[in-house]
């Protein structure tokens, strides 16, 4: 019996969602938008990608989704629609890690991977690969300064990807610093973790599991006039 995934990425201003089979992409909708539009589109991304496929709600195997850390609203939007429709269909609910998603867009080589979100000022959510994708270190939050990475860029090259490149690449200028730019986490690289995690029965509590928020949510008071 083929296995249907629905991954759902909701974790930076990338809105993505993907259909996989048996663990290989059949189809992919995704935008980059800094209005974070993911209430909006996140449905009818789901809704396209099914009559794209010819398939139903019904032929849908397990719901996945990008656990994260990331945007609090995004992480919010996409595991509370990854939890209805896992509830609502009956089917298991799988959780993604974001970081090893977005090393996942990296292949190389050589040297380390390091994929970096942005959080709040100067600090990132970040984990550190091997080129294989194993795990140096786990995800946590760091405060970037120009000395951060020396551990490891003073013996092999360090491949930085995610939307905090650029806050990075202004602060360290190591020559065995790679920065690759424009790159967010996708439902694109979901597709083998979520299907690996169905195949253990890696499936998660719909009724007590909640994204990896890594930081408390802290509300920015509004500069507006009313």
């Amino acid at each position: 019996m083929d296995i249907l995934i629905l991954n759902i990425e909701t974790t930076t201003k990338n809105c993505s969602v993907s259909l996989s089979k048996n663990g290989n992409l059949i189809a992919l909708k995704e935008i980059n938008d800094d209005g974070y539009s993911h209430a909006e589109n996140l449905h009818p991304f789901i809704e396209s990608i099914l009559q794209e496929t010819q398939y139903n709600y019904t032929d849908l195997s397990t719901i996945a989704v990008s656990k994260g850390p990331g945007s609090y609203t995004g992480l919010r939007i996409g595991v509370s629609a990854a939890k209805g429709f896992s509830f609502a269909l009956g089917i298991p609910l799988i959780s993604v890690d974001t970081l090893l998603a977005l090393a996942l867009k990296v292949k190389v080589t050589d040297g380390l991977i390091v994929p970096i979100l942005d959080a709040r000022r100067m600090e990132v959510y970040q984990a550190v690969f091997t080129k294989e994708y194993e795990t140096i270190e786990i995800t946590k939050a760091q405060i970037i300064e120009a000395n951060t990475y020396d551990n490891y860029l003073e013996k092999e090259k360090v491949y930085f990807v995610g939307d905090a490149v650029t806050k990075c690449q202004s602060i360290i200028s190591h020559p065995n610093a790679v920065f690759i730019e424009n790159q967010y986490p996708s439902a694109k690289e979901m597709t083998n973790l979520s299907y690996s995690k169905y195949l253990q029965k890696d499936f998660e509590d719909v009724a007590y599991f909640e994204p990896y928020y890594l930081k408390d949510f802290i509300a920015i008071k509004s500069t507006k006039r009313f």
